[in-house]
């Protein structure tokens, strides 16, 4: 084993170790991360929230036992590839043992520690835009038509993960037909890899189109509740923040894929930069959909850096190069992990709103980030729904609603009975199973939803009571609500039927 390979190895391990220290036991898995959980149990080409790639890594969580340690491992690993395929891009662009380890820092303490803390789509996302834009250099640099095979299936892959992707793709277009890289249109192999990709995501668009393309729902849905609230200002803000300790080095990239001669061949990676940020900005999207543009420009960055600082009083900046990423990882450790109790927090609110981390969805400020709200309950919530569930005769008989998909993915994950939570929200509302005759009804609802709850359901059973609520304060969800309904006076399917296809209207006249 070559230095090369031992100090990769290094950081990959220190990589795993650092997503498993970075999170406090505190706090729960995060409302996402029990819906993609859940997928495993309903496997599809499809689903109302995401493509299916995340369901089939946790089809395989499934199969190792579902433990949390597994649902951390996936993202971990995803973000260890990612570094890894900086590391290769920098060897690929001839650049030296310096060069690397700069490269690798930058990549390694980022705001990718955080984003691989959570098991969502989006560490997967920002692997297949780097593995992207690998192979993209691989084919600039050999023009060995392999590679445009290779790009087809990276892309695929990366499009049934998280639709987040097309926006490399938009981006790419015209940096192409800006630079002397359209020669690529001629060749045949480009138009057959191109084939190859779509024949690999047809699958998910027929479920598309089956279903009535629900993806233009939930767009629709999530520009107007999420991303009417983001700021264009506070969108170039954040994109500075995610990788402050590399942030000269991308600037080094940006200039040498545009300026520098060795480079020059390269240059259309200067133009698809800025045509994504641009569409980006357009489209008001949320920042972090913008983190998988940066990783490749450490590499050109570290690899430039490395040649024009190795003569004369520039070789004292390189240190200083290595030094940047460590330093400022310091501040970020201590507010940017879920590594700090929700007291912690609360009483230093203010170094949290300074660097706007208490800025939810909804444009106001919260006592914890969201993301860290949406960490805690969700054992609680489990554990009482088990409790009364319980309690019921009949349980078969039994179904548990809930207001929303973090709910029911978290009942459905923490259950000691089989509960088979559901929710007419997200992916639930294809997952009811009215082949069960029910007669009783737990129903969790949210705080702010459920003053009516009692006085209109109550009537339909023959006993109503409120079960219990969420009591941790610092929870998104404080104070969600559990009712409990038994021996419905009506056919409680018929009426389940009904509210389903409301909803499922809804999605196809969007």
């Amino acid at each position: 084993m070559n230095k090369k390979t031992f100090i990769l190895i290094g950081f990959i391990i220190l990589k795993f170790i650092l997503q498993y220290v970075l999170i406090s036991p505190e706090y729960d898995l995060q409302r996402d991360e029990y819906l993609h959980l859940d997928q495993a149990n309903h496997l599809a080409w499809g689903y109302l929230s995401v493509p299916p790639v995340t369901s089939w890594f946790s089809y395989l969580i499934l199969l190792l036992g579902n433990s949390v340690f597994w649902v951390k491992f996936f993202p971990a690993l995803f973000g260890a590839l990612t570094l890894l395929i900086v590391w290769k891009t920098i060897e690929l662009l001839k650049g030296n043992l310096y060069a690397l380890i700069l490269g690798a820092l930058c990549v390694l303490f980022s705001c990718l520690l955080r984003l691989n803390t959570l098991y969502q789509p989006n560490s997967f996302d920002v692997l297949c835009w780097t593995a992207f834009y690998y192979v993209l250099i691989q084919y600039i640099t050999v023009e060995n038509t392999k590679w445009l095979y290779i790009g087809g299936v990276v892309f695929a892959f990366g499009f049934l993960n998280k639709y987040n992707i097309v926006f490399l793709f938009l981006g790419l277009v015209p940096a192409i037909l800006l630079s002397q890289q359209r020669k690529i249109l001629a060749k045949k192999e480009f138009y057959f890899a191109l084939i190859l990709g779509l024949i690999l995501i047809l699958p998910n668009l027929y479920w598309q189109y089956s279903n009535h393309f629900p993806i233009v729902h939930h767009m629709k849905e999530l520009a107007e509740t999420q991303l009417v609230n983001v700021d264009r200002a506070n969108f170039l803000k954040e994109q500075i923040l995610f990788f402050i300790g590399g942030l000269l080095v991308i600037l080094a990239g940006l200039y040498a894929v545009l300026l520098y001669q060795p480079f020059k061949k390269y240059q259309l990676f200067f133009v698809t930069f800025v045509f994504t940020l641009l569409i980006f900005i357009y489209f008001k999207a949320k920042a972090y959909y913008a983190i998988g543009l940066y990783p490749i420009y450490i590499a050109f960055g570290a690899v430039f850096l490395s040649q024009i600082l190795n003569n004369g009083w520039k070789r004292f900046l390189k240190p200083v190069f290595i030094l940047i990423p460590i330093l400022f990882f310091i501040p970020m450790y201590d507010i940017a992990f879920p590594n700090k109790s929700p007291e912690y927090i609360v009483a230093h609110s203010e170094k949290y709103k300074k660097m706007g981390m208490l800025r939810w969805e909804d444009g106001k400020d919260h006592h914890l980030p969201q993301d860290f709200a949406d960490m805690l309950g969700w054992k609680e919530l489990a554990r009482k729904t088990d409790s009364l569930y319980a309690l019921l005769p009949n349980q078969k008989e039994t179904i548990v609603i809930c207001d929303n998909y973090g709910q029911a993915g978290a009942i459905n994950y923490y259950t000691k009975k089989g509960i088979k939570a559901v929710s007419f929200n997200a992916d639930y509302l294809n997952w009811f199973d009215l082949s069960i005759r029910y007669k009783h009804l737990i129903r969790v609802k949210d705080f702010e939803e459920n003053d009516k709850e009692m006085k209109e359901t109550s009537p339909y059973f023959e006993s109503s009571v409120i079960g219990g609520e969420v009591t941790n304060q610092y929870a998104r969800g404080y104070r969600a609500t559990i009712f409990v309904f038994t021996n419905a006076k009506i056919d409680i399917n018929k009426r389940l039927e009904q509210e389903i296809n409301e909803e499922k209207n809804k999605i196809i006249n969007d």
